[in-house]
């Protein structure tokens, strides 16, 4: 199979994957050696950092980085690597005893020919708008990432973001269900021509059955019709990202997580 025409060169695509970052509602960011970002409760705590861009050594960023995790009450830091990262710090994590915990790939391909995707005629997908569509989403995204519940507060509030995204067509979220019952979703970002792909999530009883082939297929045929031309996503090794690269998706790249658990 010939390799896909993509819209945005291959610079264009990796400065994208190193631009992205998630800011969940009620967390906490700042930048400064590198990105840090501080989560609520509900998805662990903890503090991330990633995008470093710095004229210190890596061991003063890596110290940066750790005090303000301390600062902020947090016991948890874990480092998402990327190869525009100057400096690269992930040799000096790795020194000071960091555990690998994850590894995704970066992927890309042009929206345009959803419909090579395989779905299975026995899932149906639809487009979250509604607050019940919100409940379902967090049934499925609950026991996958193994964080809290919304209440119903953080219900209205999901149903919130979710409709001002449709409203000012920003992204959306994909629904897919199976016997009428909730089994995967996901949701993308439109920016600049991209469709960043994320929060892909299936129950564990209904992974293998096109579910998440489904999800998939209907975000890039949606961000088709609402202009964009590239779909970038992060897939796990260990799951997605075979699913993705027999999808059509060229590989770009890994980027590598890392985490140290500080002394209380």
């Amino acid at each position: 199979m010939s390799e896909p025409t993509h819209a945005h060169s291959t610079d264009e695509i990796l400065r994208a994957a190193a631009a992205w970052v998630w800011f969940p509602r009620d967390s906490e960011h700042e930048r400064s050696e590198l990105l840090l970002v501080r989560d609520p409760s509900r998805f662990g705590g903890g503090v991330r950092g990633s995008q470093v861009s710095s004229v210190l050594e890596s061991t003063e960023i890596v110290d940066h980085a750790l005090e303000r995790t301390t600062a902020w009450g947090a016991s948890r830091f874990t480092f998402w690597t990327n190869p525009s990262d100057r400096p690269d710090v992930e040799e000096e994590l790795r020194r000071r005893g960091a555990e690998h915990i994850d590894t995704v790939a970066v992927f890309a391909r042009p929206v345009d020919g959803a419909a090579a995707v395989d779905v299975p005629d026995d899932i149906t997908v639809e487009v979250v708008r509604t607050l019940e569509q919100v409940r379902d989403v967090d049934a499925v995204n609950v026991p996958v990432w193994q964080q809290e519940p919304l209440d119903p507060q953080g219900l209205r509030a999901e149903l919130a973001e979710v409709t001002t995204a449709l409203e000012t067509r920003e992204g959306f979220r994909i629904l897919a269900r199976i016997g009428g019952r909730a089994v995967s979703t996901g949701g993308c970002t439109i920016d600049g021509g991209f469709v960043r792909l994320w929060g892909a999530s299936t129950l564990p009883e209904y992974r293998g059955r096109g579910a998440y082939r489904a999800v998939l297929a209907e975000r890039l045929r949606e961000s088709a019709a609402w202009g964009a031309t590239t779909a970038l996503v992060k897939g796990r090794v260990s799951t997605s990202a075979p699913i993705l690269a027999r999808a059509g998706f060229t590989h770009f790249g890994d980027e590598r997580a890392y985490r140290l658990t500080l002394e209380a």
